[in-house]
């Protein structure tokens, strides 16, 4: 397995399209302005593995929990270890800055990401997730 590392600003295009290989991306979101969001701010990240890239994972603390998104393994390497090696790194840079919790969200219709949380030892919160656009969408 590759080493984990920061991705930088040249490896957009690459982890964009891991992204969309892995069905990740909406219409209604804008991949590479996500990106560029997580590179720009100090409370976030995107790490991936691989060359070219194989893997990503972006995280980010917002001050009370940290959050992950975009859990990304190409679907050749699927069940060789690369999204446990990544949630591992996720949980390290968010515990390195204070995060006392780890989050994320499923798409409930998702049977096998749940699964592969669930092993990970991450468990559903008695939640509702709301939500509204912001931005016309």
């Amino acid at each position: 397995m590759s080493a984990i590392r920061a991705a930088g600003p040249g490896d957009r295009d690459a982890v964009v399209a891991l992204w969309r290989a892995c069905g990740l991306t909406r219409p209604w979101n804008d991949p590479d302005a996500d990106f560029d969001l997580a590179l720009a701010s100090a409370g976030s990240t995107v790490l991936i593995c691989g060359d070219p890239v194989t893997a990503s994972i972006m995280t980010g603390f917002d001050g009370h929990r940290g959050w992950v998104y975009y859990v990304a393994v190409d679907p050749a390497q699927r069940r060789s270890g690369l999204g446990r090696a990544l949630m591992q790194a996720a949980e390290t840079w968010l515990a390195a800055r204070g995060a006392p919790k780890i989050q994320l969200m499923v798409r409930s219709d998702n049977a096998e990401a749940m699964k592969f949380y669930a092993a990970l030892g991450l468990e559903a919160q008695s939640v509702a997730v709301l939500g509204r656009r912001l931005d016309g969408r």
